[in-house]
């Protein structure tokens, strides 16, 4: 495929070649896969980030909760 064409006078026209366009068929909405499979990854951080902090502090969250 070629990035320049001639018309029928001659005239060189170098415009910039379109890329093709295509459209994702999958649905990131609603429930599907992926929104459960990161609705889980995320869960895991939160629980795993509050097992670091009462372990850093020695208070859980109610604690936490509690005091504010």
């Amino acid at each position: 495929m070629s990035s320049y064409t001639v018309n029928e006078r001659g005239v060189l026209n170098n415009f910039a070649v379109e890329p093709k366009m295509y459209v994702e068929e999958s649905e990131k909405a609603g429930f599907t896969p992926y929104a459960e499979l990161l609705n889980g990854r995320l869960a895991m951080i939160g629980f795993a980030s509050l097992l670091v902090m009462e372990v850093a502090t020695g208070h859980g969250l109610i604690w936490w909760l509690a005091n504010l």
